[in-house]
């Protein structure tokens, strides 16, 4: 297939080639801070993402307490939060004696969902790697749109911090539930919640630059004989997760921006007539909106968003299960099939967390059939990638490891996900810990497994050196350990009814305190499960510190490569030299072959690059 490629001539032969691309490295501002540059960007991406996934993490820590141990003062993080954190509308402390009051876990909660989706996992997986190793694998010098790419971080940073900032401002940060629904969202208190959806749309803004960009550089800027179907899969991944983002994220930048108007200009798009409040009396609010109308909006993206989450988690672990088996991905065109249709047919499954709202029998059951044929390519690429394994001479490092571990962790959340996209079956489930359960099953030792594995197999990349592999290991076990520990028990308290967003763990429903009520009550045991679940939270937690050590200690005092591909890998990204200069190549790359030639019978080696013009006749 035709392509817009690159001239054929190397960085030295052009000298004014870098400011082409808006590359400026005579100051450390431009070259490290205000950088165009793509590998950098994906860098800041990278680091951003992840302190705002410790963030996230620690929210969680706080509200694991809370549930386990409600009405005690949180261990160190207390008294400390009870002098920093506002208070709330009423001016009464959010946390009192070290205490979390109820406003507090609402507040944690909202913020613990939208930091790990908005500001942890996706830019993470989407931004980062996305920004680093797409150019690299199509062998293009830089993204199609370098200031673009560099205002695309910008807005997602400034959507950070204003999310952040709005903990210490009067009232405290957004309560009305990571989905924002109205007239709650619209009617509460709280300036956080104004907050919450300016910082949304700065970081909307941010995804459909970033969507744009790579959607161009996908197309115009692949290296001569990089076709469609030699482009690794990764990147595949990569460029539908792109459209996703360009589809789905629109409606949602309008509705928060109604949601906003909501708030501060007194419009009504999402408030009905003779809403009530306090006292049973009618709010003066113009009405004549529909609450509903925010739901379509936010799940119309909210469902894409979950493929947003795991195609470039699923195109990782394809990159790394290929070179470390050994053997070719099987069924590679299949799986690019399975990934269009996913894409596609997301956009038609929203519904299915709408159930409760009263639908219709014929239009719950359109999306009942939907839900069980997005299901299918789902399995299609656990089934490939299993296959890919057969056989395989498998490299058991801390990247392959990681991989291999999300194939049965996805499996897992995906099964699980079944029964909730079933009408008879969600309505009892429908806000249980169950539906807490199967999210974080794809999400957690889902997607943040395989950006681990990412992080580990591109660190000699980026950083020319490796991270330990021994702690690496410790980390890995570690995690999958505590992993499951938090998330399994949280089926059988969904099964139990135990409802999720309540600040005391279930206690008010607790047999415990309610001795002459049966029905409905929750048992001592389901009860007890919240002690097991937090201890491995606080696991979990001192798991992760070798990994930060290991991160950070390795960039000046790892092993040092000893090769530019010391993965022996095939695709472009590992035929420059280590880390990749401004421009990334030498001389434009000139493609010869397919993605994956591990194993080609007649090779002289197990791998033949793609850059590689001397092929064996088999290959």
């Amino acid at each position: 297939m035709e392509t817009t490629t690159q001239p054929d001539v190397s960085h030295e032969d052009q000298p004014d080639a870098h400011e082409e691309h808006g590359h400026d490295n005579q100051h450390f501002l431009t070259k490290y801070v205000f950088s165009s540059d793509h590998k950098v960007i994906g860098i800041q991406y990278g680091v951003t993402s992840l302190l705002f996934l410790l963030i996230g993490f620690l929210l969680i820590m706080c509200m694991r307490w809370q549930m386990a141990k409600p009405g005690e003062p949180i261990p160190i993080a207390g008294p400390i939060l009870e002098h920093v954190y506002a208070n709330n509308n009423s001016g009464e402390p959010v946390f009192k004696d070290g205490v979390m009051s109820a406003d507090g876990y609402n507040q944690f909660g909202v913020m613990h969902g939208t930091i790990m989706v908005f500001l942890a996992v996706v830019p993470l997986g989407f931004a980062a790697f996305g920004n680093y190793v797409v150019p690299l694998q199509i062998g293009a010098p830089d993204m199609c749109f370098p200031r673009v790419n560099m205002a695309s971080y910008w807005c997602f940073f400034a959507g950070g911090v204003v999310m952040f900032v709005s903990f210490f401002i009067p009232g405290g940060a957004a309560a009305a539930g990571w989905t924002a629904y109205s007239p709650l969202a619209t009617l509460i208190p709280t300036d956080g919640q104004t907050y919450w959806l300016l910082g949304m749309v700065l970081l909307i803004t941010s995804s459909l630059l970033g969507a744009v960009n790579f959607i161009a550089t996908i197309i115009q800027l692949r290296a001569p004989g990089m076709t469609w179907f030699r482009m690794p899969f990764f990147v595949w991944a990569q460029f539908v997760t792109a459209f996703l983002l360009l589809l789905a994220f629109p409606p949602l930048e309008a509705a928060g921006l109604m949601q906003l108007m909501d708030r501060v200009c007194d419009t009504s798009f999402f408030l009905p007539t003779g809403v009530f409040g306090s006292g049973a009396t009618t709010m003066a609010v113009s009405g004549g909106g529909n609450p509903l109308l925010w739901q379509h909006l936010f799940w119309f993206l909210g469902h894409p968003e979950v493929y947003v989450l795991i195609l470039p988690a699923i195109g990782m672990v394809g990159e790394i299960l290929s070179n470390s088996a050994r053997r070719p991905l099987w069924g590679y065109k299949l799986m690019i099939g399975a990934v269009l249709v996913l894409g596609f047919v997301s956009f038609i499954v929203w519904a299915h967390h709408m159930y409760l709202t009263g639908m219709s029998g014929k239009v719950a059951t359109f999306f009942q059939t939907t839900t069980m044929i997005i299901s299918v390519p789902s399995v299609i690429l656990l089934s490939c990638l299993f296959i890919t394994l057969w056989k395989g001479s498998i490299r058991f490092t801390t990247a392959s490891l990681f991989a291999l571990a999300f194939l049965p962790m996805f499996g897992i959340g995906g099964l699980t996900g079944l029964p909730l996209g079933l009408s008879f079956a969600d309505l009892h489930l429908h806000d249980s810990y169950y539906v807490i359960a199967h999210f974080h099953y794809v999400v957690a030792p889902g997607s943040i497994f395989a950006l681990l594995a990412g992080i580990y197999f591109w660190y000699p990349k980026m950083t020319g050196r490796k991270m330990n592999e021994y702690w690496g290991r410790v980390h890995f076990w570690g995690s999958l350990i505590f992993m499951n520990i938090i998330f399994m028990p949280m089926f059988l308290q969904g099964f139990a009814g135990m409802s999720r967003r309540m600040s005391d763990g279930g206690a008010s429903y607790s047999l415990l305190q309610n001795p002459d009520v049966t029905s409905g009550a929750l048992s001592e045991l389901i009860m007890k499960l919240n002690d097991y679940i937090s201890m491995g939270a606080f696991g979990m937690a001192l798991v992760q510190i070798p990994f930060i050590v290991n991160f950070f200690y390795s960039i000046r005092n790892g092993e040092k490569v000893t090769s530019d591909n010391p993965h022996d890998a095939t695709t472009l990204d590992w035929q420059t030299p280590t880390p990749p200069p401004h421009g990334n190549f030498p001389k434009e790359p000139k493609v010869y072959g397919g993605p994956y030639e591990y194993s080609v019978p007649g090779a002289e080696k197990d791998f033949i690059a793609q850059t590689e013009p001397n092929r064996p006749e088999t290959a």
